[in-house]
């Protein structure tokens, strides 16, 4: 039965026609660029583009951290870039307003009924109008945020580098509870993965190796389970947790690897012990999970391995499955990946990388490259 699953996932995958054989992996550029490639309209289409950030003089390495946010609405893009603005994109690629706050983002934002909660790098979670730009509220964590917001009931939940949850009321941004862990002593990773919220329950996971449920209402600690040992740092459980329709949850250790755990009770049902792992994601029978110079994928309900890609001295940020095809950002470029077998079948390095997930809405994902350039892609169901 398993087996017939993931079959029938494969064959929808290949359905959207991404999974033809290619001989080599192109490397597309700037369509900005003079002289550079086109983008492959089998692939994918640039509808536009707008640049954001203003270069400056001798910056080594930008890095645009922060996944855009899409209204689903309006079609408005917010994006958080390094020079501490948030910015409206009207579709099209038009600016209509900006806003700004005081130091760098480390995630995206959310947008839910017309609101943008903005997690920022200044300690504050802001809440904006997405027509407008104006302030609803602000809240004042005091700690720099790490993560994209998750709107629960009444409630939007976002955490901080310091591992603090805290729930905040939608309404009037007073606070209403929040959950604290103290981090480890030795060295950790830099970031943190969001809260996944499921049933009443809230599940995240914290850079002193465990991973909690809490009541989403109270924030009272449902149950906690370690997925670090034999090591004094680097024991982050920092992937935004994931969770399919059988009630397993899915997580990464950094030294522990992947876990399948019983979303009820927090029981571990397998383990595939990999270090440097920070990202999953569940695609129906399959899970998916990338990070220090790899990309894998399993079967959710035994966590064997059914590939493996090798990205060499890359990281591989979270992936996004979308028409068909993994996306995957390494900092260089964006990989299209063939879910099948785990090969790469293009690459797009828009200018200076990619570091942020793309943000996928239906047939249309929306990329920050690390020069600060805002890309509206239109997604093909074609590969070559």
């Amino acid at each position: 039965m398993k087996r017939r699953a993931w079959k029938r996932w494969f064959g929808a995958a290949a359905a959207m026609g991404v999974l033809g054989a290619c001989s080599s992996v192109p490397l597309y550029g700037n369509p900005v660029t003079s002289g550079s490639h086109p983008s492959p309209s089998n692939y994918f289409e640039v509808d536009w583009w707008t640049p954001l950030v203003e270069p400056v003089t001798l910056e080594y390495g930008p890095r645009e951290l922060a996944t855009p946010a899409v209204d689903p609405d309006s079609g408005r893009v917010i994006t958080l870039t390094r020079d501490g603005f948030v910015r409206c994109v009207a579709p099209g690629g038009t600016l209509e307003w900006s806003f700004k706050t005081n130091n760098r983002f480390s995630a995206g934002a959310s947008v839910v009924d017309g609101i943008a909660y903005v997690p920022a790098g200044d300690g504050f979670l802001y809440a904006l109008e997405v027509r407008t730009g104006k302030l609803k509220w602000k809240y004042e964590a005091g700690e720099a945020l790490a993560t994209v917001p998750v709107k629960s009931g009444s409630l939007v939940l976002v955490a901080s580098e310091s591992d603090t949850l805290f729930a905040v009321k939608t309404d009037t941004g007073e606070w209403a509870w929040q959950y604290r862990r103290d981090p480890p002593s030795g060295f950790t990773i830099h970031g943190a993965g969001s809260p996944l919220v499921k049933d009443g329950s809230v599940y995240l996971g914290f850079s002193d190796g465990y991973l909690v449920a809490l009541d989403a209402d109270a924030g009272t600690e449902k149950w906690e389970k370690a997925l670090s040992s034999g090591a004094t740092q680097f024991l982050d459980v920092d992937s935004t947790p994931a969770i399919d329709e059988s009630g397993r949850l899915f997580v990464t250790s950094y030294q522990g690897g992947l876990y399948a755990l019983d979303a009820a009770t927090g029981d571990v049902q397998w383990n595939y012990a990999v270090s440097g792992l920070t990202s999953v994601l569940a695609a129906g029978e399959v899970v998916i999970a990338s990070g220090d110079g790899r990309l894998d994928a399993y079967l959710g309900d035994t966590g064997r391995l059914l590939w493996s890609m090798n990205l060499g001295e890359l990281a591989g940020r979270a992936p996004v499955l979308a028409r068909g095809m993994i996306l995957l950002a390494n900092q260089r470029a964006l990989l299209f990946v063939d879910p099948r077998t785990g090969k790469s079948r293009l690459a797009w390095n828009p200018g200076d990388g990619i570091s942020a997930p793309p943000r996928v809405l239906g047939s249309s994902a929306y990329v920050l490259s690390n020069n600060g350039y805002l890309y509206a892609l239109h997604l093909r169901g074609g590969g070559g």
